[in-house]
């Protein structure tokens, strides 16, 4: 059975509650009978879904929302020391608990399985709780994004297995401490918080030391990041690597694309098994490889894990259908680094067949655009044509001379069709223009680019 409620959060405040990772945590306290509060920036499904599980949730920041009987007040990395109700906080004595201190607790007396790298956790994630949930174990999990619908990243269930994304972006997941670790990737990314990749290595370092003691550490062996993680690690932790690498423990022996489906094949302690990957993509495959592996490792017998993976039929803004008009689909992706930018578009590429892809793609953040814009760039050379946006900027302030013309004019250097738009009112007309029956389009970004599906669906629609 899963544990109880922590005292100290019985009464917990969330600033910033609609972010993804934060109104996982208010969700699972909610149900554990915690009375949740919180404030959000602004109206969202996510806070109407807070609600109706009992949840206060306020518009805006104010000092007032803070009630004077909280126990805590729950904050991320995103948010500011000048937040008004962060300094009532203070001034009331209320104590200040990081999000990931937050999540720590609420895994405390169960099995955790956390799932971290720098592309793919959300995913890798998902499939965890989709299939796990589908065999009858109940687990309890937080994901960085809805599986179907506002409010779906995050469940307390009654079993004793707890699946959690593990953020590497402000080395929040050093709190944790998993019977299993997933490691999907290790690149240079985060670049506000890490300098350089020996930074990112030994933060990595660090979340694997954190695995309980008889505990596996998941990992892939394909991606050269994540093997000198394992080189440095030495076998001071139990590994267990996966991927189509000839050493790999489990290994991939083929990934057959079926349509919108893949059918992978994989060598497990010397036995075949090929099971179904109900989404597009390679790098999807090796995701659901990547949770077979960390569910065989927690006990569960393989032939009854893989059958399971094709429940997971994907995560909102993971290639996501938003729609289909005038013969145009529409598609939703979250991916904002090159490498997720690539995988994603040859994921699509792979599916079109002959049908042109076409991306409304938005930078994230003025220091990611900064030191990765050209590989954005030549990642936008895989599509036949490109919208991009001004960078939206999240938590940072601009930095001089960094805007989207460095995507733009590496991504022409590599051949690609790509123009400018800066007013996102004008996105869907400009689209629409561009579209012909067959053709899909990728709206692309980890901003509010989102947001353009519908209006560019809208718009097709007045063809």
């Amino acid at each position: 059975m899963a544990p109880g409620l922590p005292t100290a959060m019985d009464r917990p405040h969330f600033i910033g509650i609609g972010g993804a990772g934060m109104s996982g945590i208010a969700k699972i306290l909610a149900q554990r009978g915690a009375k949740v509060a919180g404030s959000d920036a602004k109206e969202s499904p996510t806070a109407e879904a807070l609600r109706a599980l009992g949840a206060t949730v306020h518009i805006g920041h104010a000092a007032e929302h803070l009630a004077d009987d909280a126990t805590c007040v729950v904050v991320s990395s995103a948010i500011r020391a000048d937040n008004p109700e962060l300094a009532r906080a203070a001034e009331l004595d209320i104590p200040v608990v990081h999000r990931s201190d937050a999540l720590a607790r609420l895994m405390d007396g169960l099995r955790p399985i956390a799932v971290a790298g720098t592309h793919g956790k959300t995913t890798t994630t998902s499939m965890l709780a989709v299939s796990l949930t589908e065999l009858g174990l109940n687990p309890s999990y937080a994901i960085g994004g809805d599986l179907d619908a506002p409010g779906s990243n995050a469940l307390h269930g009654e079993g004793d297995i707890f699946v959690a994304e593990a953020d590497e972006s402000d080395r929040s997941f050093h709190k944790y401490a998993p019977e299993v670790a997933i490691v999907l990737n290790v690149e240079l990314d985060h670049h506000a918080n890490y300098a350089s990749m020996e930074e990112i290595y030994e933060s990595f370092q660090t979340f694997a030391g954190r695995i309980v003691p008889g505990g596996t550490l998941v990992v892939n062996a394909d991606h050269e990041g994540a093997r000198e993680l394992t080189r440095r690690l030495a076998g001071s932790v139990k590994a267990v690597t996966y991927g189509e690498s000839q050493d790999a423990d489990v290994r991939v022996l083929s990934v057959v694309p079926q349509g919108l489906k893949s059918q992978v094949t994989v060598d497990l302690d010397g036995s075949e098994l090929t099971f179904t990957v109900s989404v597009p993509g390679r790098h999807y495959a090796h995701n659901a490889v990547a949770a077979l592996a960390a569910g065989v490792a927690l006990g569960i017998p393989a032939a009854e894990l893989a059958p399971a993976l094709a429940a997971y039929t994907g995560v909102k803004r993971r290639l996501q259908l938003k729609g289909e008009e005038a013969g145009v689909q529409v598609i939703d992706s979250y991916a904002h680094h090159p490498t997720e930018m690539t995988a994603d578009l040859e994921a699509m590429r792979a599916a079109a067949g002959e049908s042109r892809i076409l991306v409304v793609f938005q930078p994230h953040l003025f220091s990611r655009t900064q030191e990765l814009g050209k590989e954005m760039g030549q990642a936008l050379a895989l599509a036949d044509a490109s919208v991009v946006l001004d960078i939206y900027p999240a938590r940072e302030d601009p930095i001089p001379g960094v805007t989207s013309e460095l995507i733009i004019e590496a991504a022409r250097a590599a051949g690609a069709d790509v123009q400018a738009v800066h007013d996102k009112a004008e996105v869907p007309a400009v689209v629409a223009g561009m579209a012909k029956p067959g053709d899909l389009v990728l709206t692309m970004g980890a901003g509010d680019v989102t947001d353009l599906g519908p209006r560019i669906l809208n718009r097709l629609a007045q063809k």
